[in-house]
């Protein structure tokens, strides 16, 4: 499935209340394959729905255009209306029309009547088909999610977009229904972007993730390729939940806010060096004279360990210990680097080892 069936270039958005400019949107360049989930994340109004409804037609570019199928469906001179463009949309409200029920919802809008065979085998995958005749307020949050999706799949659209249709839902539905989207999408051959605020959640499901903030991608690469080789602190610090310490050289030695790096790798120092590294490869010691000393602000239970925040200065630093002696709030401790750990020094995205 190497054919793209999305694809956006440069493209640009500015929003106006009144004479003040409130957002944009900064040179877009994102593509999807056939059969492919993206997961967008980032900070809130960084522009991920405006992306999503940019793409659904709601909104018009300033510069750049989009492409479906191979066919532009959106640029400054030219916009193919929502209702043409073959996208389907589930929101985190579920939008679903309340003096409906289940099997109204999924076919209101078909034409053809041969239609209805797609509808009925979108409720029985989606395993809502013995409920087809209960109204929105008879099902729980799960099942009107499902009957969302199922609704935004039944005109044969290929295309889905979802903005943050998990968020309203507890854990355990969350969890299931998370699992169940890609293969969802897999029975329907159809590809998807999914925003949510949660990186766990899109590094767990989706193909590849784009990480935004303040109107720009900063990376759009697999899960693996994000946790092994992000290309900015900020990626690091967002989708990874890395630590960032602020580097500078002192007497021909690397420092770092919890004390030196002992290591063999030669580093560029030029610019404003800082070490993005896991809350793994960093072990809380027993304090003693002369080191540089923590104070514990609060800890994390994990199931199988505990992650504790430790303040330095005016830095907070994440680590990961064990079950047994674990630090208390308020408690002073010293942060070292473990040996076997490593962290990723920027400028020049260099990966170094302890």
């Amino acid at each position: 499935m190497s054919e793209r069936y999305l694809k956006i270039q440069n493209l640009s958005y500015k929003y106006y209340q009144g004479l003040t400019e409130v957002f944009f949107l900064h040179h877009i360049n994102l593509s999807l394959k056939k059969g492919e989930l993206i997961g967008l994340i980032g900070p809130s109004g960084c522009g991920k729905t405006t992306l999503l409804r940019l793409i659904a037609g709601f909104e018009t570019p300033i510069s750049g255009t989009i492409s479906i199928e191979n066919q532009i469906v959106a640029s400054k001179e030219f916009q193919i209306p929502p209702e043409r463009r073959k996208v389907g949309m589930v929101f985190q409200d579920y939008a679903l029309f309340p003096h409906l029920n289940s099997w109204e919802n999924v076919c209101f809008g078909l034409k053809v009547k041969k239609d209805s065979e797609r509808a009925s085998w979108l409720l029985n995958l989606l395993g809502l088909f013995d409920l087809r005749f209960r109204y929105p307020h008879e099902l729980s949050g799960g099942q009107k999610q499902r009957l969302a999706l199922a609704r935004a799949l039944a005109p044969g659209n290929s295309f889905v977009l979802l903005d943050e249709p998990f968020s309203s839902l507890d854990i355990d539905v969350r969890y299931r229904l998370r699992s169940e989207l890609k293969g969802v999408l897999e029975s329907c051959s159809a590809s998807g972007i999914l925003v949510t605020h949660d990186p766990e959640e899109a590094l767990a499901i989706c193909d590849r993730v784009a990480v935004m903030k303040d109107g720009k991608i900063h990376q759009c690469a697999t899960p693996s390729e994000l946790v092994n080789a992000p290309k900015t602190t900020f990626v690091g610090r967002f989708a990874l939940h890395r630590n960032i310490l602020p580097l500078e050289i002192k007497n021909n030695e690397v420092i770092s806010p919890i004390g030196p790096l002992d290591t063999l790798e030669k580093l560029d120092m030029l610019g404003n060096p800082e070490l993005l590294v896991d809350e793994n490869s960093l072990e809380i010691c027993l304090t003693s004279e002369g080191e540089i000393i923590g104070v514990v602000e609060g800890r994390e239970f994990l199931g199988s360990n505990w992650r504790i925040r430790i303040r330095v200065g005016n830095i907070l630093i994440r680590v990961i210990h064990s079950i047994d002696n674990a630090p208390q709030s308020g408690e002073k401790c010293e942060i070292k680097f473990k040996k076997g750990g490593s962290g990723i020094v920027f400028p020049g995205s260099k990966r170094i080892y302890f």
